[in-house]
């Protein structure tokens, strides 16, 4: 990966859930760590469904490798979040990771 490419600042942050006294749950998310990357989308579509019009776009963000990133966590870059769906090592040579994530809208 030449690092020329990796010129995105991005956040990647881990969900923790909480209860509070009566049970009910509270969702909060916190960074773990904030990297350089590569944010690329991929593709976009919209469709019809539940009586409204809802987009969704596809993207790939590359990072160097970094253990301990998985699916349940999310990405966020700028006002973008996107959740991450899949965690690649790159030909498992522990030299980038390739995340791909849909952003939510």
């Amino acid at each position: 990966m030449n690092a020329g490419e990796l010129r995105h600042r991005v956040k990647i942050q881990q969900k923790s859930v909480t209860r509070d006294s009566f049970g009910a749950e509270s969702v909060t998310w916190s960074d773990v760590a904030t990297v350089w990357a590569v944010v690329e989308p991929l593709r976009g579509r919209e469709f019809f469904g539940a009586q409204q019009v809802n987009a969704e776009v596809t993207t790939r963000i590359r990072i160097r490798y970094r253990s301990g990133v998985v699916p349940t966590m999310r990405a966020l870059y700028g006002s973008r979040v996107y959740d991450i769906q899949s965690v690649i090592n790159l030909d498992e040579r522990n030299r980038e990771l390739q995340l791909m994530c849909k952003e939510v809208v």
